[in-house]
Order: structure tokens, then C-alpha cells, then sequence
């Protein structure tokens, strides 16, 4: 069960990766970027539902009892300085990434219904994808 918290990095990653993809169509390809409006938030809500599925099966796997996860990288060093990052998983942190996933895929899809006429909508949805990152990438 290992190579489930191997992945773990993709939760925050995917909503990323859907807000630079996005972006990077608004910045290079505006027209036909905005023409695209279904199919850039079914894009956006696809990569949220994956990394809200891959956090219930964190939570999962930590229901059933698997330890908790430590993953660390060597970020910079000189000299004898070094500084080191990454995530740990636990209860509480599988916890909060299924609460934190699904609140956000929840507003993705209310999001679809409220800016449905706005010209902004793909705009909107790169910006709520970008938001999403933050909200538990340093679990």
C-alpha cells in the first residue's frame, strides 16, 4: 500500500496541473480557449474528482490500520546546510484531504450552474482550480 502514499503528491498536483493547462490556453489560444467552455470544466472537474478519489483511498487505507507515511526530500543544501521537505500522512491529514477535496469539488460543480452565462467562465474555473492547490498542499 506503499505505492498509494507514493501518489499522494498528485491531490494538490492535479488541480495545478488543470490550472496551468487552462492558463496556458487562456494565454496562448484566448479565442479558442473560451470557445471550449464544457470541455475545459468537465478537464477541471475530472482532475478534481481524480484527486478526491485518490485522497478517499488515503483515507481509506488509513481506516484500515497502514501507518502513517513520511515523505521527505532533499530540497537545497551547501555546505553542511541542508533543507529538507515533504508530506507526512496520518488520520488526521487523510481526514482533512477527503473534507478538503470534496468541499472544493462540491463548489467546482455548483461553480458550473452559477457562472454558466459569464464570458469569464474559463478564466474562473483556471482561477478555482489554481485556489484549490493551496488549500492542502503542505498537508
Amino acid at each position: 500500500m506503499n505505492s498509494l502514499y507514493e501518489y499522494a503528491w498528485l491531490i494538490p498536483g492535479l488541480p495545478l496541473g488543470g490550472a496551468f493547462l487552462l492558463g496556458l490556453g487562456l494565454i496562448s489560444y484566448n479565442q479558442l480557449t473560451n470557445s471550449l467552455r464544457r470541455l475545459s470544466a468537465t478537464l477541471i472537474l475530472s482532475l478534481m474528482g481524480a484527486a478526491m478519489l485518490l485522497s478517499f483511498a488515503v483515507l481509506w487505507s488509513q481506516i484500515q490500520g497502514h501507518p502513517p507515511y513520511l515523505m521527505t526530500f532533499e530540497w537545497a543544501s551547501a555546505g553542511d546546510f541542508h533543507l529538507s521537505m515533504g508530506y507526512a500522512i496520518d488520520h488526521l491529514t487523510a481526514l482533512m484531504l477527503v473534507v478538503v477535496t470534496s468541499v472544493a469539488f462540491l463548489v467546482m460543480i455548483y461553480t458550473d450552474g452559477y457562472m454558466a452565462h459569464d464570458p469569464g467562465y474559463v478564466r474562473f474555473y483556471a482561477y478555482l482550480s489554481l485556489f484549490s492547490f493551496p488549500c492542502w498542499a503542505w498537508f
